[in-house]
């Protein structure tokens, strides 16, 4: 059993809760709360969370700092946040890639760094639609004549990501297994990065959130030619799903907020309350609008059930895409 987890446990079950409990959660915070952003800023942890920072500080008359520790899609600063002192001041802003970190390291037969266990699954703040999009100095205008050249012309495209097993990496992955071609790897260290590298042509396809690329989509910068998602995004009427493409590809991006295993449960209880005023505000919806993606505010259980059901589904993505 884990150090840390021990003390906890045995804490708790040696004493009821009690006043001090109270207290605890009373006076939490009482000094500024740092989010980890494991990303380069531009990323969807980093758009996500920086309205979620400037909305929660006025509700907890704290200091809401976002500290950006990036590198190697995500895992620098996820094992950073999972070493952290467990007491709600340093906290995690992560995407659907923390699923696969232990996974990838199993499949190279390393011992994981971290695993989900190391995590206490606060709130997810959105889940959006991912789109394979082209830049404009490419001549496809649809997910079909990009295909059709690929399979012409193997590793003549390059596809940037946020690096391997990256949020960017997996579903991109899945679509090249799916349509049987292979594009050549650019991996970046964040979707900020892979997104500069598509608008500066050092690749041509991109796998990324809408809210990262709409921006750019909208000013003609970029093409979207299909989403992942079950559905057409709402963001992006006009462009098919991968399903109605011809492929049965499905991946979304999502953002939650983690705090580091053994924090006390009366900080996660006011985490949580705190959380979920921050997420419902006008103010951070309509940040979220603007970026295109949705708010799918989930709460601790609710999160928690939808993480592992996640989870299965990355791993299994992991094991399929195999050592590259």
């Amino acid at each position: 059993m884990d150090r840390r987890q021990f003390v906890v446990g045995s804490a708790a079950t040696a004493a009821a809760p009690s006043a001090g409990s109270a207290q605890a959660q009373d006076a939490y915070p009482s000094r500024p709360i740092t989010l980890i952003n494991p990303f380069p800023p531009g990323g969807a942890a980093d758009v996500v969370g920086r309205p979620f920072a400037a909305v929660l500080e006025p509700i907890i008359k704290q200091p809401v700092v976002i500290e950006t520790k990036a590198g190697a899609a995500g895992a620098v600063g996820a094992q950073f946040a999972a070493s952290a002192k467990p007491d709600g001041y340093t906290l995690l802003v992560h995407i659907v890639s923390i699923s696969g970190f232990a996974e990838m390291d199993k499949l190279f037969g390393r011992q994981p760094k971290f695993t989900r266990a190391d995590f206490i699954p606060i709130a997810r703040f959105t889940e959006g639609p991912m789109v394979i999009v082209v830049n404009d100095q490419t001549p496809y205008k649809s997910l079909k004549e990009l295909v059709d050249d690929a399979k012409q012309r193997p590793d003549g495209i390059i596809f940037s990501s946020s690096g391997l097993y990256g949020a960017l990496h997996l579903p991109t992955a899945l679509f090249m297994k799916s349509a049987s071609i292979q594009m050549r790897h650019l991996p970046t260290n964040g979707g900020g990065p892979a997104l500069t590298a598509i608008l500066g042509n050092n690749a041509q396809v991109l796998v990324t959130s809408v809210a990262a690329a709409n921006a750019q989509i909208k000013a003609g910068k970029l093409r979207a030619l299909a989403c992942f998602s079950e559905k057409r995004a709402a963001s992006l009427p006009d462009v098919p799903t991968m399903k109605e493409s011809g492929y049965d590809v499905l991946f979304s991006l999502w953002v939650g907020l983690f705090a580091p295993k053994g924090t006390p449960d009366a900080i996660v209880d006011k985490l949580r309350e705190e959380s979920k005023k921050a997420a419902t505000t006008d103010q951070f919806k309509k940040a979220i609008d603007n970026l295109g993606d949705v708010v799918a505010y989930l709460d601790k259980p609710d999160f928690a059930k939808f993480w592992d059901d996640d989870a299965k589904r990355v791993e299994a993505a992991v094991q399929a895409i195999g050592k590259v």
